[in-house]
């Protein structure tokens, strides 16, 4: 044994050939923390100082070759300052991947499974590059708000050329290996039981003169192979491609690209300085921090997920679903294509008609962009089993009722389906505003109903609300919880008030919405505002695509639950557009009109009517700044997201602001609502929201501070962690 360690060990095989394997005790994966990274410079040491090594392949002994650095201790690093985070990364590219990189015999990666961030970067200091036929690489810090690190922007370029290099740093893609080995990232692809063979091989043709190392290994210590109109070209047209795709909230990719850009004319050791000072500019940006933050919450929030999953007895081998419309079409779509069986019911055979229908065109999509064969999408349609009757409900574990949200119809659908399943089978509604308690009065087995709430469409969006009534068992949470995450979801679960958690913060968003176009403002003036901060769609188009009709529902029972702040006592502009039947995207009309693009689907334009119809409820004129307009849509929901943490809705803040990013798109670059407390200042955000409020006339509910948040602010404390400093 040359080397051994808790992360890394390194052994001699036959012919004079090492093998440095990675395998991090403790971990399912292998990642560079920082103990993985002290153990491969002293390993690199070792290798180095022993006469008899010739040639050294690089292996993994997890499923998976290195999924990339320990982000929880680098993003603890960004606290120190911009310049001690270059020198820090700086650092350990000169004394560990350098060095491995300047060893005077080759070496050759053997990527088994997944190399992302680190894990790839470890393989492109290596001179060659073998891949399983099962493997994913990929460099996706972008995604993180940052950019590669531990060189990537550097030898990446020298090996693929700038344009590949490009496309895959900015974008931050995972590549398979056709594409790895089409743009040169990786030498050979084999499958699995031949990949240490394969690295054998190579490492041995060079040991043998067949192969020239040194050569390959010049290429990533010189300066990029471009003249200067090839290199202006590339890295000009791409700034402006990408700048325009990623937008101006996420400057990461560009930067990526500046970085390759300045590096280019230089060699190896000067392009990593560079690097280094690109990581730590971005790394002292909020951005960075509330994506870190995002990727952490999600990590937790799968943590939480599979606990409850393991509980025993949660386990479910068939799902039902009650109402075969767009939902629930959705819902049995979802439910087969990752696995699990789902009968289909309805009372009518045209409801049957349209959940297949959905489901059958959300396939064939999949076909037609080549990501199914049809093979697959006739198995995934087997899976659904369409019924007019309960046959077969005695077999399957968790029934999900989405029938017309009236409480009435509810009522009866669930008391008949309780009596139709086994005693151990979970009931759950997809409700997105009736209380699971009020729901469950008419079931006998209250400990085993839920609220398991999808958000539309189901097949694009990651959450699932798993709402918990008085009487819910811990038991059915975790078969819900389980049911979810096969389902490919993200659940949080949560207990029972109106609206749940993530309709009831929605709520006075779009009360401060209505109160805004009640004072004067022009819609589509709040619409361009609140899309410059990030959202994905403003207030009315937001209102047009879920549905007039159903937000004029959920606001009656959200006025109900929350009358202190939620009752409005004016005529809104959503009456308005309900009453003269203008109900959104599914009739063609509300706050915009709607037509047909060239690929089918709705495009806004701006309808003059709409603002005659609107007049006689306008009882201002007010003109309001963009930053005014954020300021007074954002504090109501970010108001309402301190209530639901200060009254248990939900367990953490966590849970809370991925629930958001989840399940209404809030901007992930801000890190949701209670993370945007935080950033602004707890203190600032309540002097904000007390200043308005001053202004806020009958909404002044919507704008006051609780008690709790408050005190938090004179306390000076935050929700979450602190922020990176200057």
């Amino acid at each position: 044994m040359i080397y051994s360690g808790k992360a890394i060990s390194v052994q001699q095989l036959d012919n004079g050939i090492a093998e440095l394997c990675f395998d991090l005790q403790g971990e399912s994966v292998n990642k560079f923390n920082a103990l993985t990274l002290n153990e491969l410079k002293e390993a690199t040491a070792a290798i180095d100082a022993d006469t008899g090594v010739k040639g050294v392949i690089v292996t993994s002994n997890k499923p998976v070759f290195i999924v990339g650095a320990d982000i929880t201790e680098f993003g603890a690093n960004f606290q120190a300052s911009q310049e001690d985070i270059a020198a820090g990364a700086l650092e350990v590219n000169t004394t560990i991947f350098n060095a491995f990189e300047d060893l005077g015999v080759p070496t050759v990666a053997a990527i088994n499974g997944i190399a992302l961030g680190g894990g790839l970067e470890m393989a492109l200091v290596c001179d060659y590059r073998v891949m399983s036929t099962e493997a994913k690489i990929g460099l996706p810090e972008t995604k993180l708000g940052i950019i590669p690190g531990y060189g990537g922007t550097t030898r990446l370029p020298r090996l693929i050329g700038a344009d590949n290099a490009i496309e895959w740093i900015a974008s931050g893609k995972e590549q398979k290996p056709d594409a790895a080995l089409k743009s040169g990232a990786v030498d050979a692809v084999v499958v699995p039981e031949k990949l240490k063979e394969g690295a054998l091989s190579l490492v041995q043709q060079c040991i043998d003169g067949k192969l020239d190392h040194k050569a390959k290994r010049q290429e990533k210590l010189e300066p990029l192979n471009l003249n200067d109109i090839e290199a202006m070209m590339s890295f000009e047209t791409s700034k402006a491609f990408v700048a325009g795709q990623a937008g101006p909230h996420y400057p990461a990719p560009v930067t990526a690209i500046k970085v390759m850009q300045k590096a280019a004319k230089m060699g190896r050791d000067e392009a990593l300085q560079e690097e280094a000072k690109g990581v730590a500019k971005l790394a002292k940006t909020l951005v960075t921090k509330n994506l870190v933050g995002l990727f952490l919450g999600d990590q937790a929030l799968a943590k939480t997920g599979k606990e409850w999953a393991a509980k025993k007895g949660a386990e479910v081998n068939k799902g039902a679903v009650l109402g075969a419309g767009i939902m629930g079409g959705g819902i049995a779509y979802q439910s087969a294509l990752k696995g699990t069986p789902i009968i289909m019911k309805d009372i009518a055979q045209a409801g049957i008609d349209l959940g297949l229908s959905e489901a059958t065109k959300l396939l064939a999509k999949q076909v037609e962009r080549g990501r199914m064969t049809p093979e697959k999408m006739a198995g995934v349609l087997n899976k659904i089993i369409p019924s007019l009757s309960y046959e077969g409900f005695d077999t399957v574990d968790v029934v999900v009722e989405a029938v017309v949200e009236n409480p009435k119809v509810k009522h009866a659908v669930l008391a008949e389906t309780e009596k139709q399943i086994r005693e151990d089978a979970v009931l759950a509604s997809n409700t997105s505003t009736i209380s699971i308690n009020h729901l469950a009065q008419a079931v006998e087995r209250p400990q085993n109903f839920c609220g398991m709430h999808f958000f539309n469409p189901v097949h694009k969006m990651p959450l699932v609300e798993v709402i918990r009534g008085e009487k819910t068992s811990d038991e059915t949470v975790a078969k819900t919880v389980a049911y979810a995450l096969a389902m490919g979801k993200k659940p949080v679960v949560v207990n029972d008030c109106p609206g749940f958690l993530v309709n009831r913060i929605l709520s006075p968003y779009f009360g401060a919405f209505m109160g805004l176009v009640k004072r004067g403002a022009d819609f589509t003036r709040i619409d361009k505002a609140m899309e410059k901060f990030g959202w994905p769609m403003g207030p009315a188009y937001l209102s047009d695509v879920v549905g007039i009709d159903t937000g004029v529902h959920a606001g009656e029972v959200m006025a109900e639950g929350f009358p202190d702040r939620m009752n409005y006592a004016f005529k809104t502009c959503h009456q308005v557009m309900f009453e003269n039947d203008r109900y959104g995207q599914k009739n063609g009309k509300g706050y915009y009109s709607y037509e047909t693009d060239k690929k089918g689907r709705p495009k806004k334009v701006v309808d003059p009517r709409v603002a005659e119809l609107l007049a006689p409820v306008v009882d201002g004129s007010e003109a309001f700044s963009d930053e005014q307009i954020v300021d007074l849509m954002m504090i109501p929901m970010c108001l309402e997201a301190v209530r639901c943490l200060e009254d248990g809705i939900a367990a953490s803040a966590t849970d809370i602001d991925m629930a958001l990013i989840y399940g209404i798109g809030f901007p992930p670059f801000r890190g949701g609502a209670l993370n945007y407390i935080d950033d602004m200042g707890v203190a600032e955000f309540v002097a904000k929201a007390d200043q308005y409020a001053e202004q806020a006339g009958e909404l002044v509910g919507l704008y006051k501070v609780t008690d709790k948040l408050r005190a938090m602010a004179a306390r000076g404390e935050r929700f979450f962690a602190a922020a990176p400093q200057k």
